[in-house]
């Protein structure tokens, strides 16, 4: 949505992001050091794929987004911090109203707009990719955004993947 309505020069995500099978309970072995250490006690900064996939779906910021992971010790929900740089100048209304006219329309059930004060596990099953947080959409002289998002990196990717399968099979593969 971001670069669809205002274009995006560079951008930048940190992940707060629920602990994963990948890590371990207690200090152990394991090939990356940082996520040898004990996830239920830990904030861990990791890599993330996430970054490199925008560049998969988005070529165009090839190389003009970054990001990382922070492990944190809760069972599911994450949320994403994301900056950009805009190319054409906005504010934080007309930016979170982009958002919720997506929402409710060609995004309608993968993308949401949240106004409630609400807390990680709120999100847990919900279906949505991504759930903005209204509260926290920033714009910073006309070009500098910043969007907070929820998403239930558990169910909501199973949802997708489930979309994914029943598009495909709807494509005769």
């Amino acid at each position: 949505v971001m670069h669809q309505e205002f274009g995006i020069k560079l951008g930048s995500m940190v992940t707060v992001h629920s602990y994963t099978n990948d890590q371990r309970i207690l200090d152990l072995p394991h090939k990356d050091l940082r996520r040898a250490r004990a996830a239920a006690l830990n904030i861990i900064p990791t890599s993330t794929g996430a970054a490199k996939a925008v560049a998969e779906v988005i070529p165009s910021l090839k190389g003009r987004f970054a990001g990382y992971a922070l492990r944190v010790p809760t069972p599911t929900v994450s949320i994403v911090d994301f900056t950009a740089v805009l190319e054409k100048s906005t504010d934080a209304e007309t930016l979170v109203n982009a958002f919720r006219a997506a929402s409710d329309t060609y995004l309608k059930g993968i993308l949401g707009v949240n106004d409630l004060p609400l807390v990680s596990m709120d999100f847990k099953g919900d279906s949505r990719s991504s759930i903005v947080e209204s509260e926290y959409c920033t714009v910073q002289d006309g070009t500098l955004a910043k969007v907070v998002s929820w998403y239930d990196n558990e169910w909501a990717y199973s949802v997708r993947v489930t979309d994914l399968i029943n598009y495909m099979q709807s494509k005769g593969f």
